[in-house]
């Protein structure tokens, strides 16, 4: 009376439940690859196209945040950017983030001969600084 009867399971349907059970795992998969992977292949492609195209002349930033014009292209995978007037470094092409403004295209004999030359504009002079406690008690003018 305290003993209640156990019943097996009558067998059959077996192929129908390993495809219920395999279709979340698939659903999952196609909806990764939609929001996760095809977006990266398409960002990594972009940055390897705009790499690729860097050029003397072009404004870049790096990936710590320097803003730097690009006056000589060393090799394929190594720039010399120009940080201020007469401050050249090398760096790596990959760092490069994003190309501000596009720079005009020099080839030939001109190229090698306006390296040296800085790309840079004037820097303007700076405005005249007024202190607080003059401009608040009409000091200099």
């Amino acid at each position: 009376m305290f003993i209640s009867q156990a019943w097996a399971q009558a067998a059959g349907g077996g192929g129908t439940d390993f495809i219920v059970q395999l279709f979340p795992l698939v659903l999952i998969f196609v909806v990764f690859y939609f929001l996760l992977i095809r977006p990266q292949q398409a960002k990594v492609k972009a940055q390897r196209e705009m790499l690729a195209g860097v050029k003397r002349g072009d404004r870049v930033v790096t990936g710590g945040g320097i803003i730097g014009l690009v006056t000589k292209v060393i090799s394929d995978s190594e720039l010399q950017v120009e940080l201020a007037e007469g401050v050249r470094v090398r760096i790596i092409k990959a760092t490069i983030t994003d190309i501000i403004t596009r720079g005009e295209s020099v080839r030939g004999a001109k190229e090698s001969e306006e390296d040296d030359k800085p790309m840079l504009p004037a820097a303007a002079a700076a405005p005249e600084r007024k202190s607080l406690l003059g401009s608040l008690f009409g000091g200099k003018k």
